[in-house]
């Protein structure tokens, strides 16, 4: 059994949320940067050379490469041999997303009722927060700050089994075309399969976190990768929605077991700078 002290978590999310918001993933840069030296619409190729000049200022002035700093979402893969001690994985995790938001001078955007009153919290908590138990002594945190631009343009159908490949990638490519310039594209899109209602959802964003330059394990699905990601560049969306091939950078599906009377589909919609930061403990 290895002990963790909840302190250490704290600093962990303190640090993820702050890194985060201020550099990319390389491979997310590298694909915008791809983008840009193959599009042949002149518009979206000084767009897309605008957001790379605006990812690298961000990363040589410190500061957050977008003013929405989002919803700080963790995933957190737990060892079911630590033992965490000095306080509460959830309280230490919120810590750090406090500490996070206000020592990097992040843009606090949480309210405390979703309806009635939507009083700001004034330091992003709290998160929404994904755990699972796996084995080791380790514990493992990714943090994904999602802003709400795109956010609010994410869907989910609940499909029955009869549903075809064509109507599942038709559902994909209408929400993208639904959404239009609202989510910031050149987008990443996240697709979850099966499960239930909910962990659809939970799947399409953990798709988001994956690395735009690793494909679904399985051909078949990483085929149907291709396939939407052809389709919606197709749409002449383009970066901003100034039109281009470039609606999107990628798409990640992920999938998992389900009942035999349901087919869930979730999209979780991403906008150009989908961020996400991980650390091991």
């Amino acid at each position: 059994m290895r002990e963790i002290n909840a302190s250490v978590i704290t600093d962990t999310v303190r640090e993820l949320v702050i890194s985060a918001n201020k550099v990319l993933p390389d491979d997310l840069v590298d694909c915008i940067s791809c983008r840009q030296r193959i599009e042949n619409n002149s518009t979206a190729k000084s767009i897309l050379s605008d957001l790379q000049a605006n990812i690298d200022a961000a990363k040589e002035l410190d500061i957050p490469v977008c003013q929405d700093t989002g919803m700080a979402v963790i995933f957190a893969e737990i060892g079911q041999d630590v033992h965490i001690v000095g306080n509460s994985f959830e309280k230490a995790v919120n810590e750090g997303v406090r500490q996070g938001y206000i020592d990097g001078l992040l843009r606090k955007s949480v309210v405390s009722d979703p309806f009635k009153s939507r009083v700001n919290t004034n330091d992003n908590t709290p998160a929404v927060i994904h755990t699972s138990i796996v084995d080791g002594e380790q514990i493992k945190i990714v943090a994904a700050p999602k802003g709400f631009g795109s956010e609010n343009m994410s869907r989910l159908k609940m499909f029955t089994p009869s549903a075809k490949r064509e109507d599942i990638v038709d559902f994909v490519v209408d929400t993208v075309k639904a959404a239009g310039s609202n989510p910031c594209p050149p987008v990443v899109i996240g697709v979850g399969i099966g499960g239930d209602f909910e962990y659809s959802a939970i799947l399409a964003k953990k798709a988001l976190c994956r690395s735009v330059s690793k494909r679904n394990d399985d051909d078949f699905y990483a085929q149907m990768e291709q396939e939407m990601l052809d389709k919606i560049n197709n749409l002449n969306i383009g970066p901003q929605g100034f039109g281009g091939l470039t609606t999107a950078l990628c798409v990640n599906i992920e999938t998992y077991p389900t009942h035999i009377a349901g087919l869930p589909v979730a999209v979780n919609v991403g906008c150009h700078v989908t961020r996400h930061a991980s650390k091991i403990i």
